[in-house]
């Protein structure tokens, strides 16, 4: 239920009045953290990457935070259209509008505001559109920088065929609901106020059918499963949504169909770490190279580049290649690819290159490693401070 759910901004443990950045900044560590290829079997973790997906669906789209900041899980209940993994339904459905036309009722408005917000017009004409739905989609690392085209298959409730989504029988006909009469409301009656709510009995269409549709036993709808095509553009990061116009679940007594909003999480990459349109990449650098300067060969993922490594480089040195990182799918420019250098020692000496090494070792001096220089300096300070302070 909606009640037992954490506040979200605590799921990513970010004040409530977080920026857009922040939020993601968030999302992202514990999105890595939790993520179920690092966890593998890991319930808990599971259960904590589901709610942390959740909790950014809703916080990084300005709309859904500014409902859910208003009225908390309510907002969205019960069709939990923020809701967690797998594949669920209801984007809308938002359970505050008979207390909101009540309360429109009450201060003597009309309430056509709120009707044409909840779509009022279309149930009171039977003709009801079909809730959103919502599929979460794990993709590999390469899906997401470089783009790919995917077949999805899931149950949705689509219009029947056999009645024209009517849920009448052919040839039948349709009477007025007798328990709304027609009217599409059922009003009940609390003290002084009044609460009006969509007919049970009619769904709010206002008519009855008098011979069931034996496809769809009078609801208009079947579930299927539909095999359905998706294009995923380079540049996506976790958390991004993709819309499919129109195929959602059906409407109701022919409405139009909901959308089906894709949700997309990056599976971690073993060689690529990614910082929004950035690629981080670590680099070993033979120690000779390291020392007298060369030409390495750098992946990147738009295939191998060469980097001249200067002499003298240190383990934790960074190079930028410009351009060859992540495409904006927005602005179309991409981003840069960062090589981390990590000089690496050689390993499995033979005799003869053990003595090679000593021999450089024993030419080289205090001079020729000016880091550990600054190190030794550094402690001397310390331990002199050290010592003052404790008398000595």
């Amino acid at each position: 239920m909606a009640e037992t759910k954490k506040d979200y901004y605590e799921v990513l443990g970010v004040p409530r009045d977080a920026d857009a950045d922040a939020i993601k900044k968030a999302y992202r560590k514990l999105a890595i953290q939790y993520h179920p290829d690092k966890n593998p079997g890991n319930v808990a973790a599971e259960e904590k990457f589901k709610q942390i997906s959740e909790a950014y669906e809703v916080l990084s789209d300005p709309e859904k935070r500014k409902r859910y900041d208003q009225f908390g899980h309510r907002a969205f209940a019960p069709g939990g259209g923020a809701g967690g993994g797998g594949f669920g339904g209801g984007f809308g459905g938002i359970d505050l509008e008979e207390a909101l036309r009540t309360f429109m009722g009450a201060m003597g408005g009309g309430g056509s505001i709120f009707d044409n917000f909840f779509g009022g017009e279309e149930r009171r004409g039977g003709r009801a559109a079909g809730a959103d739905l919502r599929y979460d989609l794990e993709i590999d690392f390469e899906e997401a920088v470089l783009g790919s085209h995917r077949e999805i298959t899931l149950p949705i409730l689509v219009e029947c065929s056999a009645c024209g989504g009517s849920g009448a029988e052919r040839g039948s006909g349709r009477e007025t609901c007798r328990q709304c009469r027609g009217r599409g409301v059922v009003v009940s009656s609390q003290g002084f106020i009044q609460f009006r709510q969509t007919c049970p009995a009619c769904g709010g269409s206002g008519q009855v059918t008098t011979r069931p549709c034996r496809t769809c036993d009078g609801s208009g709808r079947v579930r299927e499963r539909r095999t359905l095509s998706l294009k995923i553009p380079p540049g996506v990061e976790t958390g991004s949504r993709l819309r499919l116009a129109g195929k959602g679940e059906g409407g109701h007594n022919g409405g139009p169909a909901g959308d089906l909003y894709v949700v997309l999480h990056v599976r971690p990459h073993d060689l690529f770490e990614r910082h929004d349109e950035d690629i981080l990449c670590e680099v070993p650098v033979p120690f000779a190279v390291a020392a007298l300067g060369g030409e390495i060969e750098v992946p990147t993922i738009q295939g191998p580049a060469k980097l001249k490594i200067p002499a003298g480089t240190q383990s934790g040195s960074v190079f930028r290649l410009r351009g060859r990182g992540v495409v904006d799918p927005r602005s179309g420019l991409h981003g840069d690819h960062h090589a981390r250098v990590i000089v690496e020692a050689p390993d499995r000496l033979s005799s003869r290159q053990r003595r090679a090494i000593e021999e450089v070792a024993a030419m080289l001096d205090a001079s020729n490693y000016p880091l550990s220089a600054r190190l030794q300096e550094k402690a001397r300070r310390f331990y002199d401070r050290k010592r003052i302070l404790e008398g000595g």
